[in-house]
């Protein structure tokens, strides 16, 4: 039996939720507890960092490839002071996006596994995210919405002990 307010595990001779003090009424409610924020969506998030990640590993590799073949080694087109300059700075950049998707990936896997580090890489990815619109400014905000609160940082806490 569980209260329906708030979902905590009732014993049949309590008269008041021990959790929020409800009354408990005489008829039995059955059901399953309400499940948290966190534990809803927790998984969702990092499926989300994962799938993002591999668009983000995709385009640094398209990047870095034309750093590499048209900047680099083609003799037409853009000036060579131009190629001199576009190919270490694309190059860099397409790097820099290969880290960031990595570190996604990780999030990702880590947020999956409940690792008590992947919240804080989740949330740091997340404020990054914010500048990559629109779908990377949907994720950061969904992953800000579901593990910044404060009550999120303590019932993300108590899975990843439950999984330990």
């Amino acid at each position: 039996m569980f209260c329906d307010s708030c979902g905590n595990a009732l014993q049949a001779s309590q008269g008041f939720c021990s959790r929020c003090g409800k009354k408990v009424t005489n008829a039995p409610v059955i059901g399953y507890p309400i499940s948290s924020r966190v534990q809803g969506h927790i998984r969702l998030v990092g499926i989300l960092w994962l799938a993002f990640s591999a668009f983000e590993i995709t385009g640094a590799l398209v990047l870095i490839i034309i750093a590499n073949t048209i900047f680099l080694h083609l003799h037409g087109g853009p000036p060579p002071e131009a190629r001199m300059f576009l190919h270490p700075f694309l190059s860099f950049i397409g790097i820099v996006i290969a880290i960031k998707a990595a570190a996604g990936f990780l999030a990702g896997w880590g947020l999956l596994q409940r690792e008590p580090w992947a919240r804080v890489l989740a949330l740091v990815l997340a404020c990054l995210a914010l500048f990559h619109i629109p779908f990377g400014t949907a994720l950061g905000i969904y992953t800000l919405w579901v593990l910044l609160p404060a009550q999120s940082e303590q019932e993300y806490e108590q899975q990843t002990r439950a999984v330990a």
